[in-house]
């Protein structure tokens, strides 16, 4: 059913871009605002252009809320790492983190402490040189 939505859904797409290129410029942007003739008057084949374009559109967003709706059903709410991995990954009772070498969480290296022999038991945060 996915599939089929989203061959319409792609086909109103090029539709609905084929449609817009054979409107006629309202503003003449670049002079070739363009009479032609025909069977229809310039004012006719616009308003057929422009019904045209809004049923297409209309039709392009109901698919697109459709592709949207299926998409939500098939998400589990797992990442797709999890999925890659063939599961999520759970933390057991006894495993604790890794440690992260002593750094502060800003970034900053700890103060050197006073048996370090600098003399200087409460020295400033210094940033990590990497």
């Amino acid at each position: 059913m996915e599939n089929v939505i989203l061959i319409v859904h792609l086909l109103l797409a090029l539709s609905l871009i084929g449609v817009v290129l054979l409107q006629r410029s309202e503003g003449g942007g670049l002079g070739m605002g363009g009479g032609g003739g025909g069977a229809m008057s310039a004012r006719g084949a616009g308003t057929a252009l422009g019904r045209m374009t809004w049923i297409l559109a209309a039709a392009f967003i109901c698919t697109s809320l459709l592709l949207t709706i299926f998409a939500a059903a098939d998400s589990s709410g797992s990442s797709i790492m999890d999925r890659l991995n063939g599961g999520p990954a759970t933390v057991e009772d006894g495993d604790a983190p890794a440690s992260d070498g002593g750094l502060d969480t800003d970034g900053l290296l700890p103060p050197p402490s006073a048996e370090g022999g600098d003399g200087e038991g409460d020295a400033p945060l210094v940033p990590r040189a990497d």
